[in-house]
């Protein structure tokens, strides 16, 4: 499965469910819904997310929590629309 494919899902999905801002999920449930064979690159394009801050992170005593950054859905939303063809 193509990088940007992938993070378009896991962007999708975290919106879909209004993970935004101050709702968290924990990281190991972005691979949820895909192939188990694709759990390291899902991984490694939840990081490059991370880095581009389009995932925030809430690190935890009971692990590492993430969420979409709030300041730039409209971006993250438009990236969705051109990858997935997906309107909210």
């Amino acid at each position: 499965m193509e990088e940007e494919v992938i993070a378009a899902t896991v962007l999708y999905n975290l919106r879909r469910k209004k993970v935004i801002g101050g709702k968290h999920t924990h990281f190991d449930t972005l691979k949820k819904g895909f192939p188990g064979h694709l759990g390291k690159d899902i991984g490694k394009v939840a990081k490059d997310l991370i880095r581009k801050r389009w995932i925030v992170t809430k690190p935890t005593s009971y692990g590492l929590q993430v969420s979409l950054n709030k300041n730039i859905i409209k971006e993250i939303e438009e990236f969705i629309l051109r990858i997935l063809g997906a309107k909210f």
